[in-house]
């Protein structure tokens, strides 16, 4: 794994100044759908998020699905309360600032109060054939591909204190996360760049989805013939199924095709009845 870059980290898919609200984070309280096209690609994005139960807010954060799709980000706040609500937010507002505006500056992505752990991913090319994924923490970040059985590959390793070898301290635990974003325990996060096929899913989440869904369970949900809106929804309700008490978060992105190549398709079909047609 290497360091997110301080320099060319985002190749913006669409020229332009961001947009404030492109970098909000928000609540989600249901499931909400997004989609993004040009003459290039198509990306389809839902995210759903729910508040646990043993908590009064809900920690967790995500990108709001609007903007030009350059960048998408979930967080999850560590400590509890409304420090740990307000780290997520403010970390997911950093990324986007940083991120979209300007190359990164690992001090405004780290230098902020409280803590709390990140997944993103970001399109590296027009097509968003090529995408970037970081981490810090156990926030993962998963590929599903609807081909080869329907598939699912996790893409993140989790810093916990047993991946990493270290020691937890006093009243921690060995699958706790060991790195996150704002005490100062990370100089900069783990990153990877993959490649997206035309209808391959990629997954953002946060431990409380994660923890309780497992990769067979990952894919009869993402294989569904549903909107994406739905699908996430899905997960989350499936979390709480399997037992999940913890604020839980999926932000899904599907590459699609673009639109010309549907119009190319039903010129094609109109076509061929036009020449069968006696």
């Amino acid at each position: 794994m290497s360091p997110l870059s301080p320099s060319g980290l985002i190749t913006p898919i669409e020229p332009g100044r961001p947009s404030q609200r492109a970098g909000a984070a928000v609540p989600a309280r249901e499931a909400r759908q997004a989609v993004y096209a040009n003459a290039f690609r198509r990306l389809e994005a839902a995210v759903a998020s729910s508040c646990g139960s043993q908590h009064p807010v809900n920690e967790d954060a995500h990108s709001a699905l609007e903007g030009s799709a350059r960048l998408f980000v979930v967080a999850d706040g560590v400590g509890g309360g409304a420090m740990a609500h307000t780290a997520s937010h403010l970390l997911v507002a950093a990324l986007h600032e940083s991120l979209e505006a300007q190359p990164i500056d690992g001090d405004r992505v780290t230098d902020r109060p409280g803590a709390a752990t990140v997944a993103l991913a970001a399109p590296l090319d027009v097509f968003a054939a090529r995408w970037l994924v970081g981490w810090v923490g156990d926030c993962r970040a998963y590929r599903w591909s609807p081909r080869d059985d329907a598939r699912i590959e996790l893409l993140t390793r989790d810093d916990t204190f047993a991946h990493l070898g270290e020691m937890p301290p006093q009243g921690g635990a060995p699958g706790d996360p060991a790195r996150m974003v704002g005490n100062g325990a990370t100089t900069g996060a783990n990153a990877v760049t993959i490649g997206v096929e035309r209808g391959d899913v990629l997954a953002l989440c946060s431990d409380g989805v994660h923890k309780h869904v497992d990769d067979a369970e990952w894919c009869r949900v993402l294989v569904a013939q549903l909107p994406l809106a739905r699908r996430a929804d899905a997960l989350i309700a499936l979390a709480r199924a399997n037992g999940s008490v913890d604020d839980a978060t999926v932000l899904l992105v599907q590459r699609c095709d673009p639109g010309w190549r549907d119009l190319r398709r039903g010129t094609r079909r109109d076509t061929d009845r036009a020449r069968s047609t006696p």
